[in-house]
């Protein structure tokens, strides 16, 4: 094993923004291969110590099967989901894996061919009807899919899979196995809602999703509440807290997810588009959903604050010094003297965040970037199962993605000055100019040092969530890039900026997922896990358990299975 704290992992300098840099980079096909589903559990091989006080499982989510008989899927994110469960007792670990057995999953199985649309892939028509059926079946809306393939979610105590149409699956944390579709249109007015919700302490949980209507799309901030009634309860009680008026309704933003701080959630409306006529006629053209998605750079990024406890969106009222920044026409009526502003940004994509908080009247908002949202479409299984030189460029068109920080400022009033710096933050390089009464333009700082470039950027972000979600805090965890997939895991130390690293050549790490110690006292007392990959070696598959703190390698689980290359899940504390 190589370990590197605070040093460079390699010769190869990625810059960022950079498009060339990485030459000879691993074929990694065997990550996107259909694999089987184990529902027995497979008891693993122990190095190291896995310390005894880990009791639970960690489920994870992502794409796992990529054809049915003759038809096979064009994106990483099409693949039917496959659920994994490393369950952690004692210092022992087991592995178990099940496909979601949705509907999606079914009929595609049933008939043996793919017969749901996904992302990257259009169902074609069935040859089984006669060819006046196959016509007509081109004029019928794309129905969305239940391949929930994104996420483990938590509603009310209840584990669920999501990705991102209005449907989800109810699953048994036990044994993997699939229960209740929920279907979010059935309680709010939404069409989708995003595979990365945010909880309170309470565990009233908040999440978005669009509603697509005759007027056009509306952007909506939900509220779960945090409790069951009765034992069969789902998403009853849901309700839509805010609506927001995208900048263009027909072209409205893709996201995948939200911040959240203590009184506000933070939607960030990008330059990822989807054009809705394209969404529309998908089925006649023959197109996918992923056509319908384009990126825009002349736009900027808007960031949306509103309030979570009265869902207003803020604004500047003209007789208050701390008040609601209003950034669409929406409930604005309700208050006096309401002037309209907006923070405006340059052009980024963004996935996930990191955290945000609000302090010494600022919100703090974390999140990584990247200059280009084209990495969408860049992630088809064509790309990704390329090898030698082909691959090289496809990574080295590639913009990284880096963490950085938003300070915006919460006291605004008719009297604050513009042209001028109104972050006040020591040490701070963060900027944000009021430029008019309506706008706001805000400029990031880098919450790296010039290392993690030689690491491809970060991704995957995660910190201690039960202790400083929406709280100011001091260190975060990813994986670097130095290919397509993860190939290291990064700790980083907000105080100066290093860098711990665990990186061994031809290992390719899952997002970490921090695990708090019983009893800790600091922020990173605990170990961080994560499901470590090999294309390269049959069966070489393990989970990997660090020390958070020193980030050294306290002990792995050797399962003997192989898996795909898998997207998001959750730690499931033991009773």
């Amino acid at each position: 094993m190589s370990l590197v704290n605070n040093a460079v992992a390699g010769n190869n300098e990625v810059k960022e923004g950079s498009t060339t840099g990485i030459k000879g980079l691993e074929n990694v096909a065997p990550l996107t291969c259909s694999m089987e589903e184990i529902p027995d559990p497979v008891p693993a091989e122990i190095q190291g110590t896995i310390p005894h006080w880990i009791n639970g499982s960690l489920l994870r989510n992502g794409p796992g099967k990529f054809e049915f008989g003759d038809n096979h899927y064009n994106h990483w994110f099409d693949g039917m989901a496959l659920l994994h469960k490393f369950k952690v007792e004692k210092g022992q670990v087991t592995y178990t894996s099940r496909f979601l057995h949705s509907d999606t999953y079914k009929r595609n199985s049933e008939r043996d061919r793919i017969m749901v649309s996904e992302f990257g892939t259009v169902a074609m028509p069935d040859p089984c009807k006669n060819i006046f059926q196959r016509f007509f079946s081109r004029f019928e809306m794309i129905k969305p899919t239940d391949n929930c393939n994104v996420n483990f979610v938590k509603y009310k105590g209840d584990y669920y899979v999501s990705t991102e149409t209005n449907l989800m699956h109810k699953v048994n944390p036990e044994n993997l196995e699939t229960m209740e579709q929920v279907d979010w249109s059935k309680f709010i007015a939404v069409n989708g809602a995003t595979a990365h919700p945010h909880y309170d302490p309470d565990g009233t949980c908040f999440n978005m999703g669009n509603s697509y209507g005759a007027k056009g799309t509306t952007y909506n901030i939900i509220c779960v509440p945090p409790e069951r009634s009765v034992a069969e309860e789902t998403l009853q009680g849901a309700r839509i807290l805010c609506s927001i008026a995208p900048a263009n309704k027909s072209h409205p933003s893709y996201y995948h997810s939200f911040a959240m701080s203590e009184n506000y959630v933070v939607f960030i409306e990008q330059p990822i588009k989807i054009d809705l006529m394209k969404i529309v006629t998908c089925k006649i053209r023959g197109k996918s959903f992923g056509d319908a998605v384009y990126w825009d750079p002349k736009l900027e990024t808007i960031l949306h604050l509103i309030d979570k406890h009265t869902g207003k969106v803020r604004s500047r009222q003209a007789s208050q010094g701390l008040t609601h920044l209003n950034l669409t026409h929406i409930m604005c009526t309700c208050l006096p003297k309401v002037s309209p502003v907006k923070y405006y940004t340059k052009a980024f994509s963004n996935f996930h965040q990191i955290n945000a908080f609000e302090e010494d009247g600022f919100l703090i908002l974390d999140l990584c970037c990247s200059d280009n949202g084209a990495a969408i479409n860049i992630y088809s299984l064509q790309n990704l199962r390329k090898s030698g030189e082909a691959l090289d460029e496809v990574y080295n068109n590639m913009a990284r993605v880096f963490p950085r920080r938003f300070v915006l400022p919460l006291h605004v009033t008719d009297d604050t000055p513009t042209d001028q710096n109104l972050n006040t933050r020591p040490s701070s390089t963060a900027t944000c100019v009021k430029k008019s009464h309506i706008r706001m333009f805000c400029q990031h700082e880098n919450l790296h040092g010039d290392d993690l470039a030689q690491y491809g950027g970060l991704e995957f972000p995660h910190i201690n969530y039960e202790r400083n979600n929406t709280k100011p805090y001091r260190y975060f965890y990813g994986c670097g890039f130095r290919h397509m997939f993860g190939d290291s895991l990064l700790k980083m130390d907000l105080n100066d900026k290093t860098l711990k690293v665990w990186y061994q050549k031809g290992l390719y790490p899952s997002e970490p997922v921090f695990v708090p110690s019983p009893n800790a006292m600091e922020e990173d007392d605990g170990v961080i896990l994560s499901v470590i990959l090999s294309p390269s070696q049959d069966k070489g598959t393990f989970l990997l358990v660090l020390d958070a703190k020193t980030f050294e390698e306290l002990g792995r689980a050797n399962v003997p299975v192989n898996m795909p290359y898998g997207f998001h899940g959750v730690f499931s504390a033991s009773a």
